[in-house]
């Protein structure tokens, strides 16, 4: 993706300029200045990449008709005309939803303000709200920065006056998990706000409601985030503590899984968040008291051939397996024979063998138990298969490297075996292509018995110098 960015009007007057001065038919316009800008390197995933209508005869400059329909809602709002806002809150939030391009144009000329209004004007009739707020929802996607401190009061208060209307709640968290993505600071506010205890309380009292679980549930594994590039430390740690030690949260995500165990979008979607919180030893085991070890067990063999399910079970996996004792539960449950066989059954798919390898990685640490389980099971030949299947991958190379690694450091009799699979030279292929696998490559061919070279790149003199 570029770098460089161009307001939406120069790229439309790129088109017009091909249309009148190079007679381009609309469509061979549009894709000419597409290919003009890229080759420049500008990003022009926020642009409209249609054509214009022309000026009109009184020479008025036509719009957009996004941009249209915009004007048409900020005039209803000014005359506080319900009917009428009602119908273009549709059109817009549609018009919205179609793709980045059109809601950035919009923010850009004052979206913000008119659907803001729209949803203070709908108080008091539950549809007309229903519907502002599904367009405030479309028009801060990819837009967090647009929503400022009297929308977050508003969407709160909401939720705190709609908390037994499943629509209303639905419409109100979407929002919010909009306004937190990549948004430090909009995180910061809601959780002060108190926006946490009404996300968990949520999914208790929408048990029932999958659309309500998945998206409460989205939302507080949002507040956990480290994402916004502009913010160097975020309070990541700290909303999962609040969350687990304040709200109950384990306990609210095991307990809803269990209204939902033929849903796999809905359980996915808890373990995703489960694995986010599992940032202290005692969450981990607390985890695995609460049923929810049993949980993602059931999940990952069920679920065996849903790629998502098995990557967001493997990572939850992966996360509380950090506690030692837990180590040994996830084995004892039969935990490593599903990982291995989630790595095999899904050998093309990169982000699986990374989560695969990594779970088995953290399982085998420090335990030569359990590295013997995982060698029984096949994990190290599920590993190198992944090595062998996804070269170029270096998450994937890196965790099967610090595997081998685990495996044999503490359990030297599983050097030989292997490396009669093959390990050396997959290991030192990863080595010499990829260089954040060195230290962990170089650490598993020693441990593994190899003779490794020391090899430092010295730039200030042509060529190399070995030491």
């Amino acid at each position: 993706m570029g770098s460089k960015h161009i307001a939406q009007e120069t790229f439309d007057e790129a088109v017009q300029e091909n249309i009148a001065e190079f007679e381009m038919d609309p469509e061979e316009a549009v894709r000419e200045a597409v290919q003009q800008f890229e080759s420049q390197g500008v990003d022009l995933s926020n642009i409209i990449k249609a054509v214009r209508q022309p000026a009109s005869e009184n020479g008025q400059k036509q719009k957009h008709e996004v941009l249209l329909t915009l004007d048409s809602l900020g005039r209803c709002v000014a005359d506080s005309d319900l009917t009428e806002m009602a119908e273009q809150l549709v059109v817009f939030t549609d018009q919205c939803k179609e793709q980045l391009a059109f809601r950035y144009l919009a923010g850009q000329n004052g979206a913000y303000p008119v659907v803001f209004s729209a949803c203070q004007l709908a108080s008091g009739d539950r549809n007309l709200m229903l519907k502002a707020f599904n367009t405030m929802s479309a028009i801060l996607d990819g837009q967090p920065d647009l929503l400022d401190s009297a929308g977050q009061d508003l969407l709160l208060q909401t939720l705190r006056e709609y908390k037994e209307d499943a629509e209303m709640t639905l419409a109100g968290i979407r929002c919010i998990r909009h306004a937190c993505l990549k948004h430090e600071q909009n995180r910061q506010d809601f959780v002060k706000g108190g926006v946490l205890p009404l996300l968990t309380g949520a999914i208790v009292l929408h048990g029932d409601s999958a659309d309500v679980v998945r998206t409460a549930s989205s939302a507080l594994r949002i507040m956990t985030f480290d994402d916004d590039i502009r913010v160097p430390f975020g309070h990541a740690h700290d909303h999962a503590k609040m969350i687990v030690l304040e709200n109950d949260g384990l306990r609210v995500l095991i307990e809803a899984a269990k209204a939902f165990t033929d849903n796999c979008s809905v359980l996915s979607e808890l373990c995703a968040t489960l694995s986010r919180l599992s940032v202290r030893n005692e969450f981990c085991q607390e985890i695995v008291d609460l049923g929810g070890l049993n949980f993602m067990i059931s999940l990952l063999a069920d679920s065996i051939d849903h790629p998502d399910v098995v990557k967001q079970v493997l990572s939850a996996i992966r996360a509380i397996a950090g506690n030692d004792d837990v180590k040994d539960a996830i084995v004892t449950a039969g935990g490593t024979d599903l990982i291995v066989l989630a790595i095999s059954h899904h050998l093309a798919n990169p982000q699986i063998c990374e989560q695969g390898c990594a779970a088995l990685c953290v399982l085998a640490l420090r335990k030569p138990e359990n590295c013997n389980v995982i060698m029984e099971g096949g994990g190290a030949l599920a590993a190198l298969q992944a090595m062998k299947a996804h070269p170029r991958e270096v998450a994937v190379q890196k965790q099967a490297c610090m595997l081998i690694r685990n495996l044999v450091s503490r359990s030297r009799d599983y050097s030989q075996p292997i490396l009669e699979m093959g390990a050396e030279d997959l290991i030192t292929e990863a080595r010499a292509t990829h260089r954040d696998c060195d230290d962990v490559a170089k650490a598993a061919l020693r441990d593994l018995g190899c003779k490794v070279e020391l090899r430092e790149l010295w730039t200030g003199q042509k060529g190399s110098l070995a030491q």
